[in-house]
């Protein structure tokens, strides 16, 4: 991940980071990516691009393991959200946190604390299938990709850290490079990122002929057709 794509990959949204993926692989068919609809805590902010920290939470019940275990998981887990733990990686990270509760998640993870001390930690933001709340007072410049809303924090705990997770049907690595926003998230397969500059380019360039043939004045059938074949015609 050099500076420049990552620039390039804050400033452009994840629909367009799923077709370039598929430009750089020459075909249809990549499905690293979340299924359904999200929450987005600033729907206007750009995507958020860094490695995956990962971990596991529940809150529909209370903890069934002792205080200490759980107060000590929970240290983990800020140890390993802030880069502090053996192994961290070097780069922009991502916080990703599996709800286990699933559609039945009601305690609410993110909020005003835990948005301002992960921003603390220099984490980009935050993807999860459970709940947020704060909504007015959450750490600016963290936006949160959430399952729902909610007003309580329930009996919410951390029962893994630095796991594989699954978040809206998307499987998570440790490590993983991910790019989401109000649409959603992906996986950006590692071994494609030297060729995914010039990918997200030649899209851009393809779907412009289209796009300023539809715009342009006296658009009909006829343009439409002869601009399709060209856009075509380009992108194979």
């Amino acid at each position: 991940m050099t500076p420049d794509l990552l620039t390039l990959l804050r400033a452009v949204d994840t629909p367009t980071v799923c077709n370039a993926i598929e430009t750089a692989q020459g075909r249809r068919g990549f499905d690293a990516f979340t299924r359904g609809t999200v929450l987005s805590s600033a729907p206007e902010a750009g995507a958020l691009v860094g490695r995956a920290r990962t971990a596991q939470i529940a809150a529909a019940e209370p903890p069934d393991e002792d205080p200490g275990t759980i107060r000590a998981r929970r240290m983990d887990y800020y140890r390993h959200m802030a880069g502090a733990d053996a192994g961290a990686l070097d780069g922009p990270a991502l916080a990703v946190v599996e709800d286990l509760d699933g559609a039945e998640a009601v305690g609410a993870f993110w909020g005003e604390i835990n948005t301002t001390v992960h921003r603390g930690f220099g984490l980009a933001g935050a993807l999860t299938n459970g709940v947020m709340r704060d909504l007015g007072d959450m750490a600016e410049g963290f936006p949160v990709i959430a399952g729902s809303v909610g007003p309580s924090h329930a009996f919410v705990h951390v029962r893994s850290v630095a796991e594989p997770v699954t978040v809206f049907g998307l499987r998570v690595a440790p490590g993983d490079w991910v790019h989401a926003d109000r649409h959603g998230a992906l996986v950006i397969p590692e071994e494609l990122l030297p060729e995914l500059g010039a990918a997200i380019a030649k899209m851009q360039r393809t779907e412009a002929i289209v796009l300023e043939a539809a715009r342009a004045p006296g658009f009909d059938f006829a343009a439409f057709e002869a601009a399709w074949m060209a856009f075509e015609k380009a992108r194979t």
